[in-house]
């Protein structure tokens, strides 16, 4: 308990007054009665006072009402110490607003009403009144490709102290790049899976040798993204339609408007080797398990000279020291060239596939490195369409001719970029910890603070003064009243 005014304990004086009154007490003396005075020999006169303290409960009670009086005037209040929790943020992508309230609904309305802000989670992160927004009748959902963790990084500037309470879609497309560390307080953030939670499409599709169709489909699920092939003869299937349009064929999937061209042409590959017959053996071998497996029509020749090399090859694969002609580079999509230089021994393996590497030619290439030995050093780099092999296709150079994995490594050379996953179709998703950030809260300042709380108390001392005077005047009429 504390007082506002306490100059006003200064009154607690007026106590002595009553004392005082009380011990300042004369009392009268007594007249006694007797037949004649004539024997009473006459006394000095003398006056007796007495101190003695007389009514004490009187007294007290008169004290207690004048201490009473004191504390009213110096305005007694009761005063306490409360933790407040300092009011957050609530974020949600604009974009995503609809759906995502509706699967956190009574957390967002809880939090609504406990005072917390509701925030766009978009660059800038707009505040905005979320009953009106979700008033909005013609509110509806979009797609817009953010970036998550960068947006998370931004908001640790924008928020400060204050908890984060972010809901989002858990969708592997919105978190790009590196997670990020990040300095925020408490960050609490709820994902979940979005409804139309897969996805298929068709990626390509050829005419193989046979002369049908072979059409390769992606297919995306939370957990993977995984390619199927069909193989079409005439007019479709139950999955897939086929039509012509101006001599041109194209494929669809039943019920959707996404239609594909056929691709008519015919993989063509050319050898070309001076002294490395061995090698060009080795190659075209896997380089015909790879086409065939592709499915497409190709054609794959070994040529002794370059003169006798048609334009247009899609892959020359020139198995020669000697420098690339440069009327070739102009006429082919891709050029595969052995590297002349240095031989080296080595005890090493080739990656991907971990294959034994007996000897390698010193690389002074700066490219991109496709394959590596087991040191790090460069086996085949990219640069461009030119790609530049530091070994040779040799069981004396390694095992890589003998491996299971040459015909796969040759197939992802021909494929180039692979299958492709057009904007739109990913449905993988991260799990809660693969896509939480880094946070660092130890360096941040405590998410509570301490509030005085005062009630006034002038209610009840002027109660209790009510009773005391009561009782006051009670006692003092019966004390008039016995002496009367």
């Amino acid at each position: 308990m504390q007082f506002l005014n306490p100059i006003w304990f200064f009154a607690l004086a007026a106590i002595t007054i009553p004392v005082i009154i009380h011990l300042w007490n004369i009392r009268p003396g007594k007249t006694l009665k007797v037949g004649s005075i004539s024997l009473i020999t006459e006394a000095s006169k003398s006056t007796r006072r007495s101190f003695k303290l007389l009514d004490i409960l009187l007294l007290i009670l008169r004290c207690l009402l004048l201490i009473l009086i004191a504390l009213l005037l110096a305005a007694p209040v009761w005063q306490k110490y409360v933790a407040t929790q300092k009011k957050g943020w609530v974020l949600i992508p604009k974009e995503s607003l609809k759906e995502t309230y509706q699967k956190f609904k009574p957390t967002i309305d809880s939090l609504d009403k406990a005072g917390y802000e509701f925030h766009y989670f978009n660059r800038g992160f707009a505040k905005q009144d979320l009953k009106t927004i979700l008033a909005d009748s013609s509110l509806k959902d979009t797609t817009i490709n953010a970036n998550y963790w960068s947006l998370v990084k931004q908001l640790e500037n924008q928020v400060g102290d204050a908890p984060v309470y972010l809901f989002t879609q858990n969708g592997i497309e919105y978190f790009k790049g590196s997670k990020p560390q990040v300095k925020l307080n408490a960050l609490h953030w709820q994902t979940y899976t979005a409804k139309d939670s897969t996805a298929k499409w068709i990626d390509k599709a050829f005419i193989n040798n046979n002369g049908a169709i072979k059409v390769i489909i992606g297919n995306s699920i939370p957990s993977s993204t995984y390619f199927t092939t069909q193989t079409i003869q005439g007019g479709g299937n139950n999955d897939v339609t086929v039509n012509v349009q101006n001599g041109q064929p194209f494929v669809s999937l039943k019920n959707t408007a996404q239609s594909v061209p056929v691709d008519t042409s015919t993989l063509r590959i050319a050898i070309y080797t001076d002294k490395h017959q061995l090698d060009a053996g080795y190659l075209k071998a896997a380089l015909s398990a790879a086409a065939d497996f592709m499915g497409r029509k190709w054609v794959i020749k070994e040529y002794s000279s370059p003169a006798q090399i048609p334009a247009g090859q899609a892959w020359v694969f020139w198995l020669s020291e000697q420098p690339v002609k440069p009327d070739q580079l102009k006429s082919s999509k891709n050029i595969f060239q052995y590297e002349a230089g240095k031989v080296t021994d080595v005890t090493s393996w080739i990656d991907p596939g971990h294959i034994a590497l007996a000897k390698r030619i010193n690389s002074t290439n700066s490219y991109e490195a496709v394959w590596k030995d087991g040191f790090g050093n460069p086996v085949l780099v990219s640069g461009g369409n030119t790609w530049h092999f530091y070994s040779r296709f040799n069981p004396l150079w390694s095992d890589l001719v003998w491996s299971d994995d040459f015909p796969k490594l040759m197939l992802k050379l021909l494929l180039g970029n692979g299958q492709s996953q057009p904007k739109g179709h990913e449905r993988r998703i991260l799990g809660n910890r693969q896509l939480q950030p880094g946070i660092f809260a130890q360096s941040m300042p405590q998410l509570s603070s301490k509030t005085n709380e005062q009630t006034d108390l002038s209610k009840y001392f002027w109660l209790l003064a009510v009773l005391l005077f009561i009782a006051e005047r009670i006692l003092s009429h019966k004390k008039t009243t016995n002496n009367g």
